[in-house]
């Protein structure tokens, strides 16, 4: 990923993604109920509440909200990103003008607690598959504009990054070798291309097109929508070809199976389930 953590608090995805999201909260109108409700003078405490079991993340961007809505006011994390949170424990701490707090609080909200439904969803997964040799990792099915803080957020739950975008890997699918002339051709063109480093992978959906991956020389073969026989026997084939090659399985892979898929002899399990399947957590702003 191109965003180091020094960029999260002030670096312009943060700040873009941000504005955006007051900027259709606020419509340039404000926060009416606010201003006709709260003295412009008085001041305000608040926690924001942890009401379940959660793994946090995305505390640099709450708090990106508060200081675009006004500087004045202050956001301080309580616990660490990527920390195991019990229900009732305090995640931060607001203080400011009350009228701030109030207009902050919504957009606040709703990023902190999709994104720690994110971190909390790839703990289920880090754990369904501890000590079964695989890892699982996200895919590109993320929220138009999140994925940066989606696939942090799949790190600080424990579970691993693919690829960011389209940029910075090969992965050659299906209809790239349908277009290509064949699995073999489409990787000889990556390989012709791509710069010294940068990964090839390619999908497989049988034996014969794996057989091709692997004397083509992919770096990574996606073993494609296959049941746990089929994994098991493809695997057993590419460890004879080339046993150092790298295995991923993929395809509707979700929390009651991805164990066994991870137990086939695998190195990476891949599922959207991390990022788009992953229900925002219960969070709550409330003043002192």
């Amino acid at each position: 990923m191109s965003v180091g953590p020094a960029d999260l608090r002030a670096g312009s995805v943060g700040r873009r993604l941000v504005r955006l999201a007051l900027e259709e909260d606020l419509a340039g109108y404000g926060d009416v109920t606010s201003s006709w409700t709260v003295e412009a003078d008085v001041s305000a405490r608040a926690h924001v509440v942890a009401r379940e079991h959660l793994v946090v993340s995305g505390l640099p961007l709450a708090g990106a909200v508060l200081a675009e809505v006004d500087p004045a006011a202050e956001f301080r994390a309580i616990l660490s990103e990527g920390a195991h949170v019990e229900p009732g424990e305090v995640v931060a701490a607001l203080e400011g003008p009350a009228r701030s707090l109030l207009t902050a609080e919504r957009t606040l909200l709703n990023l902190l607690a999709h994104l720690s439904g994110v971190a909390t969803q790839a703990a289920r997964f880090a754990q369904a598959v501890a000590g079964a040799g695989a890892v699982v990792v996200d895919t590109r099915k993320t929220t138009p504009g999140l994925r940066f803080w989606e696939k942090r957020a799949v790190r600080h739950g424990g579970c691993g990054n693919h690829r960011f975008g389209l940029f910075d890997m090969v992965l050659i699918k299906d209809n790239h070798v349908a277009a290509a002339g064949g699995v073999a051709e489409a990787v000889r063109r990556a390989r012709a291309a791509a710069p010294l480093g940068m990964k090839v992978e390619v999908e497989v959906e049988d034996e014969a097109a794996l057989r091709e991956a692997l004397a083509a020389g992919a770096d990574i073969v996606m073993l494609d929508n296959r049941d746990l026989d089929d994994l098991r026997a493809l695997v057993a084939v590419a460890r004879a070809e080339r046993p150092g090659v790298l295995l991923e399985a993929s395809g509707g892979i979700g929390l009651t199976t991805v164990r066994a898929v991870a137990g086939t002899g695998v190195d990476l399990v891949s599922t959207s389930a991390l990022t788009a399947g992953a229900p925002p957590v219960d969070l709550a702003l409330d003043f002192l």
